[in-house]
């Protein structure tokens, strides 16, 4: 055979190679491999055709890929505050949050839970949310959600606060105002507590921790994505307070009376302070009433969370637990 016609084969041969990858891109069950910077079609080895129906999604085989270290970053305040984006791990918090019409920026899927029925329809409503939907090794999830034993999906979402001035007032209403709580544990403990009691909204107050965070998220155990959530500095809270006519009790070493025997009325805020100072003064003589729990063991004093709860559940009891379904 001729140099030329060897060189004429070797060029057909590529030319067909070239439309398959071409077709293959198009075909369900593909999708696009990144690797580092490095962007390439072809069938995902992971999922089969037909595997993942009509949807195709990216998938990332190496953690140094751009998006990877986008999502590893916003572990990290600045990075979650230049984005405007935050981390959600697990399918049931992801869900929680498309539930409550969240906006869903990026998702990242283990290959292997593309299996899931359930899982192949939540990546389908996040891609239709607008999603940049991808699936990746469980090594990369590993290096997102720094952990060796990973959740099968995370999710990045927009950040979302709500201003004061767009909180119901009207009718019966119980909040909750946290001022300058520096524990993302706790608070997001508090949120979830709040969402079980049916409170109307939760106030950051000052200076506070990220409710952001990822340990905070993970805290409330998706009760994120149904409580409003506001911040205001002490002076504007207290101003909406007052306009909303609702009384403010806080709970502090110098309360007089137990916090179960407080007046808390149609309206009312429950106030908590810092883990370490509590409440400034001034903050304190703001408020309606100071109450105190009641203690009799060794310690003197409750963590913020667990004062928190028993707070709130007092307001909802002194209200005959108003709307309790479960």
């Amino acid at each position: 055979m001729s140099i030329s016609e060897l060189k004429r084969i070797a060029g057909a041969a590529s030319l067909a190679a070239t439309t398959y990858l071409e077709l293959v891109r198009l075909q369900p069950g593909t999708t696009r491999v990144t690797q580092g910077s490095q962007d390439k079609p072809r069938t995902h080895s992971d999922s089969p055709k037909g595997r993942s129906g009509d949807l195709a999604f990216e998938h990332i085989t190496s953690p140094a890929n751009d998006t990877v270290k986008l999502l590893k970053s916003l572990d990290r305040k600045k990075a979650r505050t230049e984005t405007g984006l935050f981390l959600a791990e697990g399918a049931r918090l992801v869900e929680e949050a498309l539930n409550h019409d969240w906006t869903p920026a990026y998702v990242l899927a283990g290959a292997a839970a593309l299996e899931r029925s359930q899982t192949k329809d939540l990546l389908a409503r996040l891609k239709k949310a607008g999603a940049r939907t991808l699936t990746a090794s469980e090594k990369v999830l590993a290096a997102v959600a720094r952990k060796d034993n990973p959740q099968t999906v995370v999710a990045a979402f927009k950040q979302r606060l709500s201003k004061l001035s767009v909180f119901p007032s009207e009718g019966a209403r119980r909040w909750v105002a946290l001022y300058e709580v520096r524990d993302p544990g706790n608070l997001g403990t508090v949120i979830r507590t709040a969402d079980a009691a049916g409170v109307s909204g939760v106030i950051l107050v000052g200076q506070t921790c990220d409710p952001f965070s990822v340990e905070a998220v993970r805290a409330t155990m998706g009760s994120l994505f149904a409580m409003p959530l506001a911040a205001a500095s002490f002076d504007d809270f207290n101003a909406w307070r007052t306009k909303a006519g609702a009384r403010m009790i806080a709970a502090s070493m110098r309360g007089k009376s137990p916090h179960d025997e407080a007046r808390y009325g149609e309206k009312s805020v429950v106030l908590m302070g810092n883990e370490q100072a509590g409440l400034p003064e001034a903050v304190e003589a703001e408020c309606d009433e100071l109450v105190r729990i009641p203690m009799m063991g060794a310690a003197d004093s409750l963590n913020l969370a667990s004062a928190a709860s028993v707070m709130i559940y007092e307001v909802w009891r002194s209200q005959g637990y108003a709307g309790a379904g479960k």
